[in-house]
């Protein structure tokens, strides 16, 4: 890449024709990953049982992860970007509220700024056991929490071809996401050091170029009859057909800092793939070994840099590339009732930083990362009292 230059990349996709909107908007749905961090002391706390039992009835969507640090919550099926928001707020501030009576707050990041996150205690189920048994030391690094959306789709082949489209907008979509710089209580000097972690396991990593919803599913057994996963739920792509809903489910982005974040993403999928659907443009089949070093670079950087167009292969500033996105996903924009909202936001992200770069922001302004944490508090559920 040394002889690349900075472009704008107006030439690279092809521009969807117009089209009338589809009837109603495509549905879309969120679930987010949070740390559980002591009130005082800032460090991970494994106390997530206490928090679930706690929340039996009060909040029904929150379920256990991977690892005793974490909890998980999950969105209904909302048809606009404002019951989205409504309800992510709701449940973000319930969970805080419930986190709070067993001396711990909910954190928005990636990954964990401060205390040890690995070997992490392995929730107890049957299947994080058999996980843990068939890929070792890599079930005691999931200390990493991901944003995942999504877009609901007709049938399998309307989802793989969302998919095609999804692949070259997946590393400014990383990019836009990134919120995870620290580990081991320093800075790794990754904007999104959680997508280098993840990307350890087999089955991870940007979906394959796919020509049919047959592939999709001898690939999915190749992998299955490898080991690389040991069930569909362990199909951790970056862009998958969800093997419980009608949905195509994008795993890449970094759990967001705050509620707004998260339905700036959702509303920025949900158009590229209503674009792919309506616009009538085929998809380009980036190479993958181009989409890798592409997804690398918007890791490494973030919004705040510069990232590798896959399709014309050249270094452009990520904030760019936002915009040529909203210029060709307008279509989908449209269609789903989002242009404002999300045109708006993403001009917000763009002047505000990346949930990383605010990372980085609060530890520079005193060189404590306790500071960090508090942040991370108050944009994860805003207006609770802060840690002491």
């Amino acid at each position: 890449m040394g002889n690349a230059h900075l472009v704008g990349i107006g030439e690279s996709l092809p521009r969807p024709r117009e089209v009338s909107p589809p009837v109603g908007a495509m549905t879309v749905g969120v679930e987010e990953e949070f740390l559980l961090v002591d009130t005082r002391s800032r460090e991970l706390a494994a106390v997530a049982a206490q928090v679930l039992a706690d929340a039996a009835g009060i909040l029904p969507e929150l379920r256990e992860e991977i690892v005793q640090f974490q909890v998980e919550t999950a969105s209904p099926v909302c048809h606009t970007l404002a019951d989205l928001r409504e309800h992510l707020l709701r449940s973000r501030t319930a969970l805080a509220e419930i986190a709070q009576r067993h001396g711990v707050r909910p954190v928005a990041t990636g990954t964990p700024v401060l205390g040890r996150a690995h070997p992490a205690p392995l929730t107890n189920t049957t299947r994080y056991h058999r996980i843990a048994e068939s890929f070792g030391a890599l079930a005691e690094t999931q200390t990493i929490c991901g944003c995942h959306v999504h877009v609901g789709v007709p049938d399998p082949e309307s989802g793989v071809q969302v998919s095609n489209h999804l692949r070259s907008w997946l590393p400014l979509l990383l990019a836009m996401s990134a919120n995870s710089p620290f580990w081991s209580e320093r800075d790794t000097r990754y904007a999104s050091w959680r997508y280098l972690v993840w990307n350890r396991w087999p089955s991870a990593g940007p979906p394959p170029w796919l020509r049919s919803a047959s592939h999709y599913e001898t690939t999915l057994r190749t992998l299955l009859h490898s080991g690389a996963a040991i069930d569909q739920g362990m199909l951790y792509w970056d862009v998958r057909l969800s093997a419980k809903y009608p949905t195509v489910e994008l795993r890449v982005f970094d759990i967001a800092a705050t509620v707004d974040e998260a339905v700036l993403l959702a509303g920025v999928a949900r158009a590229i793939a209503a674009t792919a659907l309506v616009g009538g443009v085929p998809a380009v089949p980036v190479p993958q070994q181009v989409l890798r070093a592409a997804m690398w670079r918007a890791a490494r950087y973030g919004m705040e840099g510069t990232v590798l167009d896959p399709l014309s292969e050249r270094l452009v500033p990520a904030s760019t590339l936002v915009n040529h996105l909203l210029v060709w996903a307008r279509p989908g924009l449209e269609a789903n009732g989002d242009l404002e909202w999300v045109t708006d936001s993403a001009e917000r992200l763009i002047a505000g930083g990346s949930g990383a770069a605010r990372q980085r922001g609060a530890l520079q302004r005193r060189g404590r990362l306790t500071d960090v944490v508090d942040l991370l508090v108050e944009q994860t559920a805003p207006g609770l009292a802060r840690p002491s």
